[in-house]
């Protein structure tokens, strides 16, 4: 099933917290943003850590819509990049996150509040 941009996100950003994700911004880039409405950013605390966040998100994705995804760069890079053509989760270790300040090319853009499911 097909979900809408938004609730993809929040399901995104929910597998991420469900897996101890640090500091989930869901970020509303319609009208800032040519190649996506939604971007989710999201801190893991290692290489290990990384990777199961990413999986979370992969196993969201495919849970939750009917098109493919991409991913690009691995774990043990520090970054992480899932592309769902509407919703693009970026998954960093905290150092990659500071020097990648990925959330500044995005000023202007409404950020959703989330609020996890315990």
């Amino acid at each position: 099933m097909t979900q809408s941009p938004e609730v993809l996100a929040t399901l995104i950003a929910q597998a991420l917290y469900d897996k101890q994700a640090e500091d989930i911004r869901i970020l509303d880039v319609r009208g800032v943003s040519t190649v996506t409405d939604y971007c989710v950013v999201a801190s893991g605390t290692s290489a290990p850590h990384l990777k199961a966040l990413q999986k979370a998100a992969q196993t969201a994705l495919k849970e939750n819509q009917d098109s493919a995804f991409r991913s690009s760069g691995d774990a043990d890079s520090g970054w992480v990049l899932l592309d769902a053509f509407n919703v693009v989760a970026h998954i960093f270790a905290p150092e990659a996150r500071d020097y990648y300040d990925i959330e500044s090319l995005w000023q202007g853009a409404k950020e959703l509040p989330f609020a996890p499911t315990l």
